[in-house]
């Protein structure tokens, strides 16, 4: 047993290392970014559900942090502060599908494919969402989630929704990021975002260590339908969310664990479809109870667990007409010994970068930001940044 034990967490380890730097580089650009774009006029750019706003709710959203209880707890402070609730949860999925670090840790450690579907499959899942709630969506359902939402009951990660730190003035982009503000803006977003899913990561890494070393591979092939190949592409997003919901993993976190489904032989849709599923996880969905009342809770289940799905089947469709899915199962879960190789070198070069924005975040107020992120503000805030 104890060999077992050890064995699991040998792997969640090695996938941890082998995710290190592109986790650290993926929080750095997701805080260079929100450094410099305001949550302030999101509401405004955001009234209607029309193509322009939709495209518009898919960029802030990219722009935005990846933690999934943060873009839930945003997109319900935009919807309470006027913007389009179909719109509020575009914004929402692009929060969790088409940031950065995402992209990058697929890319490390699934392949360039998967990274691919996902950038393709996030809009088609939005497009497939809008067309739900507008064909099912009725007035007197948004209207009483309106009413719950103006409650203000709490959920997770309130106030880091709410604080607005970017650096907002005339300057040129690129002065307003190299500038004093600009440094302490990112350095705070940098640190409150590795606070906000460090949980999840930690938790994905250890559930996936114990799938990959505890569950016999037959097993994840019976389940995953791997001997009837045309049946799987449709079982694999079918399924993929719903082992999702029922891992309580999200964010970047459920990376590693797509990983050990892919090499168990799950679909190359299920993988994305489960990646998709962060914001119907049991926690969230406890969430959207307290922020949206139970009618609405149980439609965003319904609708987004649908969308999920077809847009997966869709990307299944697509990459294997295009001959893109990979023939061999085999993302990189299983190297359980350090080496002085190329990961190990980059992991040192960005743990100094995440060192010197940890000591900025230290000395420029950050620790009392950093102890109101699960606490509902009842003013924005805006950042002056620290010299």
């Amino acid at each position: 047993m104890t060999n077992a034990i050890l064995h699991a967490l040998q792997m969640a380890f090695a996938m941890g290392w082998e995710i290190l730097w592109p986790l650290i580089l993926g929080f750095a650009l997701s805080g260079v970014v929100q450094a410099v774009v305001s949550h302030r006029e999101m509401s405004r750019l955001l009234p209607d559900d029309s193509p322009r706003s939709i495209a518009i709710a898919l960029g802030l959203g990219a722009a935005s942090s990846s933690c999934s209880y943060a873009a839930v707890a945003l997109a319900r402070s935009l919807f309470r502060k006027g913007a389009d609730f179909t719109a509020a949860m575009a914004f929402e999925m692009a929060s969790t599908n088409l940031v950065l670090e995402l992209s990058i840790i697929m890319l490390v450690l699934m392949g360039w494919q998967f990274m691919l579907a996902e950038a393709i499959g996030a809009p088609i899942m939005v497009a497939i969402l809008v067309m739900l709630f507008r064909r099912f969506l009725r007035p007197e359902l948004v209207r009483e989630a309106k009413a719950q939402a103006d409650r203000g009951i709490s959920g997770r990660m309130e106030g880091h929704a709410e604080m607005d730190m970017s650096v907002s003035n005339a300057r040129p982009l690129w002065r307003r990021i190299a500038s004093s503000e600009g440094f302490t803006a990112i350095s705070h977003y940098f640190v409150m975002d590795w606070a906000s899913v460090w949980i999840d990561i930690v938790g994905g890494l250890l559930i996936a260590g114990a799938l990959a070393a505890w569950v016999p591979s037959e097993l994840w092939q019976s389940f995953f339908l791997v001997d009837h190949p045309w049946l799987a592409k449709i079982w694999g997003p079918l399924v993929g969310p719903l082992v999702a919901v029922v891992s309580f993993v999200c964010s970047v976190g459920n990376i590693p664990l797509a990983a050990v489904l892919w090499n168990g032989g799950i679909s190359f849709g299920g993988v994305i479809a489960f990646i998709f599923a962060d914001l119907i996880v049991l926690p969230v969905l406890d969430i959207y109870r307290k922020y949206y009342g139970w009618k609405m809770a149980g439609f965003l289940f319904a609708t987004f667990y649908a969308a999920m799905a077809g847009a997966a089947l869709i990307v299944e469709a697509i990459f294997g007409a295009a001959g893109l899915i990979p023939r061999e199962h085999q993302a990189r879960v299983v190297e359980t010994a350090m080496a002085w190789n190329y990961t190990t070198w980059l992991n040192v070069a960005f743990l100094a970068l995440a060192a010197a924005l940890v000591w900025r975040f230290l000395k420029t107020g950050g620790p009392a930001m950093l102890r109101m992120m699960n606490r509902p503000m009842h003013a924005e805030h805006e950042h002056g940044g620290g010299k």
